[in-house]
């Protein structure tokens, strides 16, 4: 079993044009995504948690 900081850790994931496409990449490290959005031209990098609040507020 791992230890319980594992549950704490933020998780962000890569998103396409600018926010408001679809999820490329994650949920990983901060900077894996930062890595990975390098591939994809005009996406952002973003906290995972906050990609549920914002799905759960628009409905």
């Amino acid at each position: 079993m791992g230890c319980a900081c594992a549950k704490n850790r933020a998780k962000f994931e890569v998103v396409t044009e600018g926010g408001e496409g679809k999820v490329v990449f994650g949920p990983s490290t901060e900077a894996t995504c930062k890595a990975v959005s390098r591939r994809y031209p005009g996406s952002i990098v973003r906290e995972k948690a906050a990609a549920a609040t914002a799905k759960a507020t628009t409905k």
